[in-house]
């Protein structure tokens, strides 16, 4: 086996899966795992017996998702590398204007 891998089992929600990971991740699958039992859960408590365990799956799903695509925004740096090259290039201008 690869040393760089690692077999684990994930508890998530009421099932145990293996998997095989980088070793480097493992962190992450345990608190990827984590995130999701938690996340079914809240929504198995509210909607039990109301829905279905598929829906709720896919509701803790769209949570998930949602925190993914904010946290995915709030760290988009385009707008200010666009500001910065825009910035550069008017910097530049004024030096090439300056030494001609």
């Amino acid at each position: 086996m690869n040393p760089e891998k690692l077999h684990i089992r994930l508890h998530v929600y009421d099932e145990d899966i293996e998997v095989t990971i980088n070793r480097d991740d493992e962190a992450y699958y345990r608190a990827a795992a984590k995130l999701i039992t938690d996340r079914y859960n809240a929504y198995a408590q509210a909607y039990k017996g109301k829905k279905s365990e598929h829906v709720i799956s896919l509701m803790a799903l769209i949570d998930i998702g949602l925190m993914y695509q904010r946290e995915r925004d709030h760290n988009d740096t385009s707008p200010y590398d666009d500001i910065l090259s825009h910035l550069t290039s008017e910097i530049e201008d004024a030096l090439d204007e300056r030494s001609a």
